[in-house]
């Protein structure tokens, strides 16, 4: 069969790519399951109770769940199939070097007035409402915050770089 005959089947062209192996994206792409380390290693970085380095957590993200399947907004987008503090997480994001800042975030499938108790619960760390909105962004100590993400909540640390060492002449 000729390449261009593919075309013509596309439900043909997509088991092909299955069969080598190809990734797919879209509805037949799945995440995959994390590793045993999540709940600690994310976790604690997204609730600013670990540093934050981004290549280091690109590259455990890349290890665990593959390729980013998308790049949008100074971040590597990662889908996972996992959760924390009782909530289905379906997306970690991991800062680029295009910002002054590197930051980790996680996007729960709940809303943040849900998750923020579930937090609280598990790890013992409170979270203040910083603003009166109706949307109000809640803040932990050591800087974590909680936010609306769409219709879902999504927790991230951020972090200004640190300085470069000093040169010496």
């Amino acid at each position: 069969m000729r390449a261009r005959d593919l075309l013509k089947r596309p439900w043909l062209a997509a088991f092909a790519l299955l069969a080598c192996g190809a990734p797919v994206s879209g509805v037949l792409a799945q995440a995959k399951p994390p590793p045993t380390t999540f709940g600690q290693v994310v976790g604690n970085a997204v609730l600013c109770v670990d540093q934050i380095d981004n290549k280091a957590f690109y590259a455990y993200l890349l290890t665990a769940f593959g390729p980013a399947y998308k790049h949008e907004g100074g971040a590597y987008w990662f889908r996972t199939d996992a959760s924390l503090w009782g909530a289905p997480i379906t997306d970690v994001i991991v800062s680029d070097d295009t910002s002054p800042l590197v930051f980790m975030g996680v996007v729960a499938d709940t809303t943040p007035e849900k998750l923020e108790p579930a937090i609280r619960s598990a790890s013992g760390m409170r979270f203040a409402k910083l603003d009166n909105s109706a949307f109000p962004v809640r803040g932990s100590v050591p800087g974590s915050k909680i936010v609306y993400f769409r219709s879902k909540a999504k927790v991230y640390c951020a972090k200004y770089k640190p300085l470069p060492p000093a040169q010496t002449r």
